[in-house]
């Protein structure tokens, strides 16, 4: 049934957590036991199940609970065997919906290696443009991911076409994350190409495009700043943050603190 696969993809992540804590008794019973039964319902006929599967294994890596052999050997080629040209539609949506969501939790190494092709593929994905959607949403993230020489030479050309892409929401989602993009790049290509780009989508036809791109207008200039003396920073939720300088942690407490906080474009697609 499949209301009791679905059940037991939910308990595997709080027994992933026992096993864990009980490792002297039970020191290879996780990967010979539970992690092959996530990896098999991520194919599962029933949506629900593999539902219930992509976020026993999301929490699963967020937990740190998987080894990286068994993410390089089990779980990245199922999930591009989902992701293939081939697939059926709804197992490809949802492979590059993991896949995109995964890449934070994943050495810098591993996503580029085994996951970056494949989501540069997915980018230019001609026949589902909810695909092409979900890379767009998620593009800030990948970039921040596999670091800037990685985002400049693969990334960047796929950021261009997905800007310029036919689907107004496409486009929505670009400006939406731009901030994120241009904070992983140099401040050349900042200037040189981010900028006419974004310029390009302040003045799209279409108005929710526009509207998207002028409020991540501060954001995007705000990567021009020199993080050095201005004190911004990325936190880890995807948010634009300024430290509070020397004069403003050692003033009195109970004045109103200058810290502010911007939503990223990554944290809004999200």
């Amino acid at each position: 049934e499949p209301t009791v696969r679905t059940e037991l993809m939910e308990q595997i992540p709080h027994i992933a957590i026992f096993l864990q804590e009980s490792r002297p008794k039970f020191p290879t019973a996780f990967f010979e036991y539970l992690m092959p039964i996530v990896v098999r319902y991520l194919t599962d006929v029933n949506n629900q199940v593999r539902k219930a599967s992509q976020e026993a294994l999301l929490i699963l890596l967020e937990q740190d609970l998987v080894a990286q052999s068994d993410i390089e050997n089990k779980v990245c080629p199922i999930l591009l065997d989902l992701s293939a040209p081939d697939s059926d539609d709804e197992y490809k949506v949802e492979a590059v919906n993991i896949i995109c969501k995964m890449s934070s939790m994943l050495s810098r190494t591993t996503v580029e290696h085994m996951l970056l092709p494949r989501f540069c593929e997915l980018c230019s994905d001609g026949k589902l443009f909810q695909v092409r959607k979900i890379c767009a949403a998620n593009f800030g993230d990948i970039c921040n991911a596999v670091g800037q020489e990685a985002t400049e030479r693969l990334l960047i050309p796929k950021f261009f076409e997905l800007c310029s892409d036919s689907v107004w929401g496409m486009r929505k989602a670009c400006a939406e994350c731009f901030m994120a993009v241009s904070y992983t790049t140099s401040p050349e290509v900042r200037r040189s190409k981010l900028s006419p780009l974004f310029i390009s989508l302040i003045s799209d036809t279409c108005r929710w495009v526009r509207q998207a791109a002028f409020q991540s207008l501060g954001p995007f200039i705000s990567t021009f700043a020199n993080p050095s003396s201005a004190g911004l920073y990325i936190r880890e939720d995807g948010t634009l943050s300024i430290r509070p300088s020397a004069q403003d942690v050692n003033s009195n407490s109970c004045q109103p603190s200058n810290n502010i906080t911007l939503m990223s474009s990554s944290a809004n697609a999200a």
